[in-house]
């Protein structure tokens, strides 16, 4: 019988080869866009993950629109029961890619639970989460709180949550609350809130074993996948949440709840989640990633353009059991440029999701390095970093090289504007100091350290615990 046998080192060198022949088109696209072939995808079918949450939008519009096909690509979008889940597919290769938690690639190449290089081209969105208490939580803040007109004045701080932890420690009860996951935005959020109220969320200790996120805690934070907070709480095993949409509404819908501040009120326009691949697929399939991005950037424009007309289509979409599964209401209540509070206190928030415009999509290095300050605040980076580390890890993992390839290939096309997007030429990637935050404090991605030590609680400088 015959056997065919091939050189060992074949493989090798034909892969070395195309990485050579790719990194010419790339280089060649990143001269003149405009003029170069962008060429065919190295993997037209692709299986995409997902947590079911309103911010996967431009994931399930980019399919269903069209735009994934409009780049040869044959796409599967496929809802993952929790973020671990999720990264491990990406990791393993199972997955293609997903719909992220910002500090996901963050978290992932710096070694915070599991360690692999991810990367992000493409930032999902801004804004998009709350944090909700129970009714019982919700009836001793309210006398905290001050009222005009019978309605709470917005935003409220966790001063007004400050004396019911108090009171529950008092009697010996711990005050739990959940986020999804550790390096989220959520339990981020959910941190910089309570601590700028005066509520100690807790330390992690790495370097100790211990990566419950508790030590010193006054609020006791733990991990609830995100469909599962209304339920969580109703049962009692929480007394609030930080969560994305609809999870928030549906507490509301369920009179069990109620969202007492949004993100947007914590850090105006802040980054919520990316798209994420392994550093090994992208150079793998570097003209697919390009692809990739084009259709996410196509499907984001469509969900903000024309003052968010699209939105009640994006809400029919989503609504589908494929995708996020909840009620069209409660989708609607927050999608549709309002929010609801108590119930009955529904208020204008125009910007509670934003996909494309204020540069929604790019992805920002000062984006990453905020992710990463947090990180240390709170222990998971347990020892002093200089500033150039964050800004090497950020460079590391953000990649806007990436994006602006594949918007100059969309402006080319006619399909976008280069007036909605930074001057690639010349953007640094840095966004001006900000100053949107809910305690006045002033971040600049510049200069971390300097911003770490503007806070009374968390770790700052040479803090160790």
């Amino acid at each position: 019988m015959h056997t065919s046998t091939s050189h060992p080192s074949f493989g090798k060198i034909s892969k070395t080869i195309k990485q050579t022949l790719l990194a010419s088109t790339i280089g060649l696209l990143l001269v003149n866009p405009a003029t170069a072939e962008l060429g065919e995808p190295e993997k037209e079918d692709l299986k995409f993950g997902f947590i079911k949450l309103t911010d996967m939008a431009p994931l399930a519009v980019a399919y269903e629109k069209g735009f994934f096909e409009d780049e040869g690509l044959y796409v599967t979008l496929e809802a993952q029961a929790n973020w671990k889940v999720l990264l491990d597919g990406v990791i393993t290769g199972e997955l293609d890619g997903a719909h992220m938690l910002a500090g996901q690639p963050l978290g992932a190449t710096i070694g915070i639970g599991t360690q692999a290089d991810i990367i992000t081209a493409f930032s999902m969105d801004l804004n998009g989460n709350a944090i909700t208490v129970s009714n019982e939580i919700w009836a001793q803040m309210k006398p905290h709180i001050e009222h005009v007109d019978g309605k709470p004045v917005h935003p409220i701080s966790a001063t007004a949550l400050k004396p019911v932890v108090e009171s529950y420690l008092d009697k010996g009860v711990p005050f739990n609350m959940g986020m999804v996951f550790p390096v989220s935005t959520h339990n981020y959020e959910l941190r910089y809130w309570l601590a700028a109220g005066g509520i100690h969320p807790g330390y992690y200790a790495p370097h100790k074993s211990d990566n419950t996120g508790q030590i010193d805690a006054d609020a006791l934070l733990s991990v609830t996948p995100p469909p599962q907070m209304p339920s969580t709480m109703e049962a009692g095993t929480i007394f609030g949440y930080c969560v994305g949409e609809p999870w928030n509404q549906q507490a509301v819908f369920k009179g069990i709840g109620v969202p007492v501040i949004t993100d947007y009120e914590i850090w105006k326009n802040n980054p919520e989640k990316v798209f994420g691949v392994s550093q090994s697929w992208a150079d793998e399939y570097p003209i697919t990633h390009i692809r990739v991005v084009k259709a996410m950037i196509r499907a984001a424009q469509w969900l903000d353009e024309q003052d968010n007309a699209n939105r009640p289509e994006a809400v029919k979409i989503l609504s589908q059991s494929q995708y996020v599964g909840a009620d069209y209401d409660v989708i609607a209540n927050s999608m549709t440029g309002t929010f609801e509070y108590e119930k009955g206190d529904k208020r204008e928030v125009p910007d509670f999701n934003v996909f494309f415009r204020y540069n929604a999509t790019y992805p920002y290095y000062s984006d990453a390095i905020w992710y990463l300050t947090q990180m240390r605040r709170w222990g998971q980076i347990e020892d002093a970093k200089p500033d150039s580390w964050y800004m090497d890890i950020a460079k590391k993992v953000y990649r806007p090289d990436i994006y602006a390839l594949a918007a100059q290939e969309l402006i080319a096309e006619g399909h976008v504007k280069a007036q909605d997007f930074p001057e690639f030429a010349t953007e640094s990637g840095f966004k001006p100091p900000q100053e949107g935050f809910l305690d006045k404090v002033t971040y600049d991605g510049s200069k971390p350290n300097d911003y770490l030590s503007q806070f009374e609680i968390g770790l700052k400088g040479d803090d160790k615990i």
